[in-house]
């Protein structure tokens, strides 16, 4: 299915995690200029998910594209989650890293049932028609028996019933993936952190999904930021957490070989995993224009072949 669906969609696609309030809250008027500063730097791929804000990042991105010409660009979400009414006297920063209200809250649902109804639910908030990929959301996280044996085949059913383009999962488990891609149901897998300039433990499964025609969707490409500039200090996050002395150490090493060819850490990192065929595009998140452009400019930068040949001479990239 995806041969027939082009996930080049312009320097990268735009992660809406973002525009859900990650981590810190981010006014209506803010999230809209990200999402038009993605526009405008050539982005015509967005991806999105319930869990994003609890369905903030779906309304926003769909508001956001209302007047954009539909079959000008493609937008993914995810299933995996249902949203239900929550308590509403709190918010969800602390349990799910959303500076939202908690409302609502995410409930497990990978049963055929539930399954429809968020895809339908996630169609609402975007005030959309048709998605054009729909992926199983962290399965690994709840029950991946469950996830591939269940919510998987109904995402490839509602393929074949034409109500979505394409199906995948996406995860950072390497794990995970390696297991929905044996189930022949996939066509797109979305791997968040796990094949970047820092580290590749998802190589053997990306070279996999190259012979096996899946395509792949990296994200995570700063490993949450250690990467995502020219030149890490104490305090860089990983995954989310602080960074050890040894990441960092190793993120500025690789920064020296770069900074010998005139290229940035950054831009390296973006430029990294689509050397591999089977990485046919990049999600990158952000939370205002400024941030969109400067991902457009590093996506843009030249980066000379001789670099990776150097930092595979140092020891700082396999393969």
């Amino acid at each position: 299915m995806t041969e027939r669906l082009d996930l080049d969609r312009g320097p990268f696609w735009f992660g809406g995690a973002g525009i859900g309030n990650l981590l810190r809250p981010v006014s209506d008027d803010d999230a809209r200029a990200t999402v038009d500063a993605a526009w405008d730097a050539g982005v015509r791929g967005f991806d999105t998910a319930p869990h994003y804000g609890l369905g903030l990042s779906e309304r926003r991105l769909g508001a956001a594209l209302a007047a954009r010409p539909r079959d000008e660009y493609l937008v993914s979400t995810k299933v995996g989650r249902v949203l239900v009414p929550g308590r509403g006297d709190g918010d969800d920063l602390e349990s799910g890293g959303f500076a939202v209200p908690d409302d609502l809250v995410r409930q497990w649902d990978p049963s055929p049932a539930g399954v429809r109804r968020s895809l339908d639910d996630s169609l609402g908030r975007l005030s959309l028609d048709r998605v054009d990929i729909a992926y199983l959301h962290d399965p690994d996280v709840y029950s991946l028996r469950d996830g591939l044996t269940q919510a998987l085949p109904t995402l490839a059913e509602l393929r074949d019933e034409g109500v979505v383009r394409a199906v995948g999962v996406g995860s950072n488990s390497v794990a995970a993936l390696e297991a929905a891609v044996s189930t022949g149901l996939c066509d797109v897998v979305m791997l968040a952190g796990r094949y970047t300039l820092l580290e590749q433990p998802a190589a053997a499964l990306v070279a996999r999904c190259e012979a096996l025609g899946v395509a792949v969707v990296a994200v995570g490409v700063y490993n949450s930021g250690l990467l995502g500039v020219d030149r890490p200090g104490p305090g860089a996050t990983y995954d989310y957490a602080t960074a050890s002395t040894v990441l960092v150490d190793r993120a500025n090493a690789i920064a020296d070989v770069c900074e010998r060819h005139g290229v940035t850490l950054p831009a390296a990192a973006l430029a990294f995993p689509r050397r591999a065929p089977a990485v046919r595009a990049i999600a990158l998140g952000a939370q205002s224009a400024s941030q969109v452009q400067q991902n457009a400019a590093r996506a843009a930068a030249d980066v000379p072949e001789a670099l990776w040949d150097d930092l595979r001479a140092a020891g700082l990239l396999a393969g």
